[in-house]
């Protein structure tokens, strides 16, 4: 008898060679109904697994990460069979489970239409209807080349595999696909799916091969949680910073200029100044020193920081590296540029460690496929810093600067959105980094225990880590499910030495510091985006671009008005008068629909009796108060920072 450890440590006895569906069945019908894969001693494996020794064994339902994909998975499979029954001639390329659903690409002869969608679906549901079993099976690489003869982009997959590597397959029915797995134990268990659009998308991610057909969906266990799903991607596309951004003007973007280069609007560059003088102000306070460097240098530069090599294709290059003209760069990381503040004069011991900051305009040529709207472009701004310090001070400056992160996503409102990642090097991928891996172990291994002793709770990445240093990434989501990088802060343990960076110690000897790299609010341009779909464009007053607006009951009162206006500016209010020649309540409506957090109405007795009728954006009509009185209140949010 073989000894299964579940989750929670209860330890089952089941038969030799038992799968793990059976032991489901074993645990009860209901979790064998509800399971979609299984964890058998940390490796995500079918339902239909043979347990051949004593091991440990988590049930993975829809409800986990794991077995959402391997029920997504199972989705794009049901699809790609639909497609291959509808139009025969397509060639398919692949097909994987992502954060949010599923896609599957193919190369056909005239693009898919909406039409075409409806007609997938419907033999989709056919094939659930069918409840074809879902079979893995190995092949050797010529028996996996002859399957797929007819099929060039899995054959290009299966070349690429090591030569010994047994592939596998999944079969259900007519239909056979080369997939790693795992999946469902069925097609009938995919009750309720979506397909949601189609758009094109190059082979591989490379502009230089052929642009396929991508369809994208996302199916649930029921109708019910599809029916919720497809209601939050409707308020989704309401909240989509690109849609109300545009509407309200707060940023937009030109053909001509590029793609990935938006003009800030009025009202964008007004929150973002905001921003950015919040965050100098409070770095301020914590001991930071503000510099200011250079847009762009000589590859020299980056020939000594690593960029060259490491991050060239990253770069936005001006001249012509092969005729030995002389070459700059633009920045795409401020951090070379700041180390040499501190290389101005030889350090003491006693000086670290010393904080520096910048807001810093960057430069990074991402691929056009991945611009979206103010989330990721070609030129931003971000709230860069970066922090010499003795090996002794590395702990408690990594902490000063979570703390600093932490204390922005709660003031904006963006602390329960976020997730923390440590990012660590890929040691099968050495060319990616710099440094030796005794250096990568020792640093990754203080960063644990930096982490778990602040006590935050965080996953790990390989290959997701700097060049140069492991870092802590803080993720957030924008309204689509798109994941991003936030905030990161990162300990770098090989930059100070190849710029000669040093200090003299105690001990009169001279060493090299640590240096953390570290935002504290990321990129302000990403940041503006998340903040207009997690409050659908209603800022909050101390950051709203404009916070009040006075309208006069007739044209009477518009001399008060502006008297009010000025009144609130001196104040510190961003105030605007409207004197237009519309009624009021045609005024009111589109004060609303900017999403301006405070109306001020004068009419014949306020305007008599220095009093003003006040509207709230959330609260709705407030009453006659004085002007006084709401000066009061106003600057009391605002100070407080409330949302």
């Amino acid at each position: 008898m073989l000894k299964i450890t579940l989750k929670g440590g209860d330890i089952r006895e089941a038969a030799e060679n038992t799968t793990v569906d059976a032991l489901c069945r074993d645990i009860s019908m209901g979790l064998y109904k509800a399971a979609c894969a299984a964890r058998v001693d940390g490796r995500v494996v079918d339902l239909r697994t043979v347990l051949d020794s004593d091991c440990t064994v988590e049930i993975l339902t829809f409800d986990s990460p794991d077995g959402k994909k391997a029920f997504w998975h199972t989705a794009s499979h049901i699809m790609a069979q639909a497609v291959k029954r509808l139009y025969p001639d397509a060639r398919l390329a692949i097909g994987p489970a992502i954060d949010n659903g599923f896609y599957y690409d193919f190369d056909t002869a005239e693009p898919f239409t909406v039409d075409d969608l409806s007609k997938i679906e419907a033999e989709m549901k056919k094939i659930v209807k069918e409840s074809l079993e879902i079979e893995r099976f190995t092949l050797s690489r010529a028996e996996a080349l002859e399957l797929m003869k007819s099929e060039p982009y899995k054959i290009e997959l299966i070349n690429d595999l090591p030569e010994d590597a047994p592939i596998s397959f999944y079969k259900q029915g007519e239909f056979t696909d080369l997939c790693a797995g795992p999946h469902l134990p069925d097609t009938g268990r995919v009750k309720a799916f979506k397909l949601l659009s189609v758009t094109g998308a190059y082979w591989r991610g490379d502009s230089s091969k052929k642009m396929l057909q991508r369809i994208y969906g996302v199916a649930f266990p029921k109708a019910s949680e599809l029916e919720e799903h497809l209601n939050m991607l409707e308020e989704a596309k309401k909240r989509d910073h690109n849609k109300i951004g545009r509407e309200l003007e707060y940023f937009t973007t030109v053909d001509y200029i590029g793609q990935g280069l938006p003009i800030l609007m009025p009202k964008g560059a007004r929150v973002i100044q905001l921003l950015q003088r919040f965050v100098e102000d409070e770095e301020q306070k914590r001991g930071y020193l503000l510099t200011k460097t250079p847009f762009l240098a000589k590859s020299d530069l980056y020939k000594i920081s690593g960029h060259w090599d490491h991050y060239r294709e990253g770069m936005f290059i001006i001249g012509d590296p092969e005729k030995n003209d002389e070459v700059f760069a633009l920045r795409p990381m401020a951090c070379p540029f700041q180390f040499q503040v501190y290389l101005s004069r030889m350090r003491s011991y006693k000086e670290l460690p010393i904080r520096l900051n910048e807001t810093s305009t960057l430069f990074r040529n991402e691929d056009s496929g991945e611009m979206h709207g103010l989330i990721r472009v070609r030129q931003f701004t971000i709230s860069e810093g970066h922090i010499a310090c003795r090996p002794d001070q590395l702990k408690d400056e990594f902490r000063g600067c979570v703390d600093l992160a932490v204390f922005m996503l709660k003031t904006l409102g963006l602390d329960e959105d976020v997730s923390y990642r440590f990012s660590k090097w890929d040691p099968n991928n050495r060319e990616k980094y710099i440094g030796s891996q005794e250096q990568w172990e020792d640093v990754q291994g203080r960063m644990r225990e930096i982490l778990n002793d602040i006590n935050i709770e965080y996953t790990e990445a390989d290959g997701e880590a700097a060049f140069y240093g492991p870092k802590l990434d803080i993720q957030i989501r924008n309204v689509h499910g798109k994941e991003d990088t936030l905030i990161t802060i990162q300990i770098d343990f090989q930059l100070a030495e190849r710029f000669g960076m040093e200090y003299v110690d105690a001990d009169g000897q001279k060493k090299h510091p640590y240096v953390i790299h570290r935002t504290s609010i990321g990129c302000y341009e990403r940041t503006l985006a998340l903040l207009l779909e997690k409050y659908a464009g209603a800022l909050p007053l101390w950051i709203a671009p404009e916070q009040v607006r006075v309208l006069p009951i007739s044209e009477k009162q518009s001399e008060k008005v502006m008297e009010v206006a000025e009144r609130l500016r001196a104040a510190g209010l961003r105030a605007e008068s409207d004197l237009r020649n519309e009624k009021v309540g045609y005024k009111i409506r589109e004060a609303q629909v900017q999403k301006v957090p405070y109306m001020l109405i004068i009419g014949e007795r306020e305007a008599e009796e220095g009093t003003v009728s006040v509207r709230s954006r959330k609260e709705g009509d407030l009453g006659v108060m004085a002007l006084d009185d709401f000066l009061m209140r106003a600057c009391k949010e605002v100070k407080e920072k409330a949302r």
